[in-house]
């Protein structure tokens, strides 16, 4: 038979009361890890002064029903403890997981130039959980590449053309030109730092351009001059063949769009089909989604100012001839650049 009895609301009252529950109170902390030097060390675990306020409870619950007049705290496990400490296995592995990733050492190849990603920065993208699990932040790990990307990749700039006509002249937009793929090389960039690779790689591309200068068209390429109705194609520095031409029709919003491109691929006998035409034609190289060079046999004459009302729906009408020489010649990936003056 039970003859204590208390007011279970005032006992509550009265430890909410306690100092030990509000003053000065220090939360425990697990094992930590600091970077320096190129490896992880330990700052050991702190375990405070706070109270498991549901164990505090059923202990001075139970020693009032014992007649007890006092209570160790330590040696009833009041106080809330770390879940790791520097003893723990787990501090062990998580130690070992985080110096295995700043190992790693990837120098990206930009021809001429490198970058090289070491531990200095891959440390900022790591972090530890509760858990001692180790996270690698892939947004970080993402606007790192994007980085790359907006210092290497060429697709859409302006570049600084020299024309067959001698003058000199800025061509904006395009297709042309390196593109690192950021999603791909984000995901490949997290397994080489899981890996705790070292390496030298070039970065997973999109799409290439022939050369890794600051001139990346070289001296193979097609030039067609919209002001001029003139096409060159150069090939190793050389004149294959040039001629007048027919772009797009500027008074009907068809204009040839500016800009450098490249040979998407060829084709011999082709049909092309669009709003109200269809026309076969032998020789087939688009560019620019569908827009191309071709030959246009129901055209007798070309340049001038034919373009002006008479002219494509964006395509590079070329005579034969030309069109058959450039399509003998040319590979797929050779720069287009088109440009007014």
């Amino acid at each position: 038979m039970n003859l204590v009895s208390y007011d279970n609301n005032k006992l509550l009252k009265k430890i909410q009361e306690l100092d030990c529950l509000n003053k000065n109170i220090v939360d425990p902390r697990n094992v930590d890890f600091k970077y320096s030097n190129g490896s992880y060390y330990l700052i050991e675990e702190v375990y405070g002064n706070k109270i498991d306020n549901n164990k505090l409870y059923e202990t001075i619950k139970v020693s009032i029903l014992n007649g007890e007049t006092s209570v160790n705290l330590n040696d009833k496990s009041c106080y809330e403890n770390p879940k790791y400490t520097l003893k723990s296995d787990k501090t062990i592995e998580t130690k070992a997981i985080l110096d295995k990733y700043v190992s790693t050492k990837i120098t990206y190849l930009f021809e001429r130039e490198n970058e090289v990603l070491g531990g200095n920065r891959i440390k900022e993208w790591l972090s530890v959980d509760d858990d001692l699990d180790v996270k690698i932040d892939e947004n970080a790990v993402k606007d790192y590449v994007l980085e790359l990307s907006s210092k290497y990749n060429t697709v859409g700039m302006t570049r600084n053309f020299k024309t067959s006509t001698g003058k000199a002249v800025e061509v904006k937009g395009g297709y042309y030109g390196w593109k690192i793929n950021s999603i791909g090389e984000t995901k490949l960039l997290i397994e080489n730092i899981k890996l705790g690779a070292v390496l030298e790689k070039e970065p997973v591309y999109t799409q290439k351009a022939l050369y890794r200068d600051k001139d990346d068209i070289g001296n193979t390429y097609v030039e067609v001059n919209i002001t001029n109705q003139h096409l060159w194609f150069y090939k190793n520095g050389k004149l294959i063949t040039q001629g007048d031409i027919v772009t797009g029709d500027s008074s009907k919003g068809y204009s040839t769009k500016l800009g450098t491109y490249a040979l998407n691929y060829k084709q011999k006998e082709a049909t092309l089909r669009g709003p109200n035409y269809e026309a076969k034609v032998t020789y087939w190289m688009p560019f620019n989604g569908n827009i191309g060079i071709h030959d246009a046999s129901w055209r007798y004459s070309f340049g001038g100012e034919i373009y002006k009302g008479n002219g494509t729906h964006g395509c590079v009408n070329s005579p034969s001839y030309l069109a058959k020489t450039i399509f003998e010649n040319i590979e797929e990936g050779t720069p287009i650049i088109c440009y007014e003056e």
